[in-house]
Order: structure tokens, then sequence, then C-alpha cells
């Protein structure tokens, strides 16, 4: 068994900060827009070392290097991707990125653009996308998601996942069902555009609630349709817990 060197851990991460570009913390923590890319490079510096310390023949320490700069590249790649697919869908829906992870509570937040090191997320309100009781997108609603494949068409190897999230009000195969349908529906106009990009979709019933189903208010917000773009298979989630 191999273990890995806890300072070549931290130096080569320097490595990483170099790369993907510098951070600052003011107050508690506020980060610059490299945020992701550092984060990313941190931990594909780490996989790099583990990869270096496994590359046959040459120098170890050389290899430990080798590894944990490809690393560092690959990582930092994915976070400013994240950042900057985040930032054009965005753009293109006319809106901002907000991580704010108060802002699903929000009522007046009926589309939200958020992201992390690993996926963009894009949240679709339930009222602004179809009529009550109905799984097909409004006219409206498809033509916002349809401005999401002018930015898919830009990364082909982004992978789509379109998740449905209903309240609480029904049965759980009732809502199962339609949850289903929403997400089917609205991946199926981004598929129709043509985009060949990996697409997949999941419905959620009301397993995974931003807010308690106990008032009518708060079950708008529950019902909701979220579309997630991820860089590789590794980055996916489970997205109904």
């Amino acid at each position: 068994m191999k273990f890995i060197n806890l300072k070549t851990i931290l130096s080569t991460a320097v490595i990483a900060s170099m790369i993907s570009g510098c951070a600052t913390t003011t107050g508690n923590q506020t980060f610059d827009n490299n945020q992701n890319a550092i984060i990313g490079a941190t931990l594909g510096t780490i996989a790099g070392v583990v990869l270096g310390n496994n590359i046959g023949g040459g120098s170890k320490s050389r290899n430990k290097v080798i590894g944990a700069v490809a690393g560092a590249a690959i990582g930092g790649a994915i976070g400013y991707s994240m950042d900057r697919q985040a930032q054009e869908v965005a753009e293109s829906l006319n809106t901002n990125v907000n991580n704010n992870p108060n802002a699903a509570l929000d009522p007046n937040q009926d589309l939200i653009v958020s992201n992390t090191d690993n996926y963009v997320k894009i949240m679709f309100r339930d009222d602004m996308m179809f009529e009550t009781n109905s799984a097909n997108p409004t006219f409206s609603a498809s033509q916002k998601i349809s401005k999401i494949t002018t930015v898919l068409e830009k990364y082909p190897n982004t992978l789509v996942q379109v998740v449905g999230h209903t309240d609480s009000r029904g049965t759980h195969s009732y809502n199962q069902n339609l949850s289903e349908k929403r997400a089917s529906n609205v991946g199926n106009i981004i598929y129709n555009s043509g985009v060949s990009n990996q697409i997949f979709s999941r419905g959620c019933s009301f397993d995974k609630p931003v807010a308690l189903n106990n008032n009518d208010a708060n079950m708008a917000l529950n019902r909701r349709v979220e579309v997630y773009l991820y860089p590789n298979q590794q980055s996916v989630i489970d997205v109904c817990k």
C-alpha cells in the first residue's frame, strides 16, 4: 500500500493555485470568480499525486510532480468551465449567477442559475413552466428552455440532467409520475433542439423539498424543475436526496 506524503500535497497545491489563479479572503469568506477553478485544481492536484505515484519508470519524485501538474490542470479546467458555463447560461436567460443558498426560498426568484465546482444548476419555478396539473411546458417556458441550448452547443461534452420536483399534495406515486413527465418533457425540448449532449431526466416526487410543505406559499416553492449541467459522470450527484 502506498501512502501520500502530506508535504508533497501541500507543495503541489501551490502549483495548482499558480495554474488556476488566486482567491482572496475578506471577512468570513469571500472568493473571487476563480474559486471553483481553484477547488478543482486542488482536488486535481491530490489526484495527480496519486497518479504520479503509480506511473512506472523514472524518478518517483519527478512522476509526482508530473502527476500533480496534470491533475491541477485538469481540475482547474473543469472548475473554470463550470464557472464559464454558469455565466453564459445566466446571460442567455437575462439573469445573473446567484449562489446564495437561500435564493430558492425567495418567492420572487422564479429562475435561478447557480454553480458549484461540480455542476451548474438552473432552477425553474413550476408556475412559470406549466399550467396547473399539466406536464407540458408553456410556450414561454419552452422559449426559455431553448435558450439554454445555445450554450450547450458550445459544450457538447457537458452532461444534462433534468429533474422534476413537486409538493406533497396527492400520493407519492401520483407526484412521482408527474415529476417524471415534467422532467422528460423539458428534456425533450433540449434534445429536439439538435444538441449532441447526453440528456437524462428524473422525477423526485416530493422527496427533496426546499421548504416545509406546510402552506401554499411553501408548496409553491417546492414545485420546480431543475436542469443540471455536469462536466463528466464523476460529478453527477443524487438529485433526489
